[in-house]
């Protein structure tokens, strides 16, 4: 059976998930710490996935992950409802910024050049393109994914040799995708079915597997 405190504390637990992450950071900023433990549990799984995209020469992945929380504390105490509406989009901004801002300072204090690290959520290609190089990663199986880092040069590296194996229609439906179209815009463009655009892009992931695991076996 659960104490009274144990009681309280879920009926309180309760209230709070019912509640707009909005309202929720209020409290938080003005010292509710349930309101605190709620927002800063929900968060931690995104404030981990956005430091995965970041890598830094040196840095290990707790270390930018603990940048990353560290912005989401900034949220919940900078966080004002007349500013922007959602909780959510101002948590992203601080955790990005907080994430950047380290990295910036770490490559000044090591005197590293700042193209020593990339965002795998730089969009590649085309950068007006709202697709990028961390969805064609998701999309392939590597041997180890969660040891892929990606550093400006071998993205270039991996562009030529991926130029050099794809077919021209291959290489089409890729521009193309990457440029965010959808499968039906593709094949009109092309003047082909939506699946042969489909079996072309499942040609490209696999090359592009092959390209990702051949660069983790040399790391």
């Amino acid at each position: 059976m659960l104490s009274k405190v144990q009681e309280t504390d879920k009926k309180r637990e309760d209230q709070i998930e019912k509640r707009l992450d909005e309202d929720i950071a209020l409290d938080a900023k003005n010292g509710d710490i349930k309101a605190q433990e709620y927002l800063i549990n929900k968060y931690k799984n995104f404030v981990k996935a956005k430091a995965k995209s970041y890598f830094l020469v040196g840095a290990d992945k707790e270390d930018i992950y603990q940048e990353g929380m560290i912005g989401l504390y900034k949220a919940i105490r900078d966080f004002k409802p007349d500013k922007l509406s959602s909780f959510k989009a101002f948590a992203e901004l601080c955790v990005t910024r907080q994430i950047i801002t380290a990295i910036k300072t770490a490559t000044r204090q090591k005197h590293i050049p700042l193209n020593t690290y990339i965002s795998l959520n730089k969009p590649i290609y085309d950068e007006e393109s709202d697709r990028t190089l961390l969805d064609i990663l998701s999309t392939v199986k590597v041997c180890d994914p969660e040891e892929l880092v990606i550093s400006k040069e071998e993205v270039i590296k991996i562009e030529k040799e991926i130029e050099q194996v794809l077919s021209e229609l291959e290489l089409e439906v890729l521009n193309s995708y990457l440029q965010g179209k959808s499968y039906q815009e593709i094949a009109c463009d092309l003047d082909r079915h939506s699946k042969s655009i489909d079996n072309a892009l499942q040609r490209v992931k696999r090359k592009l597997e092959k390209c990702l695991n051949k660069k983790v076996k040399n790391c």
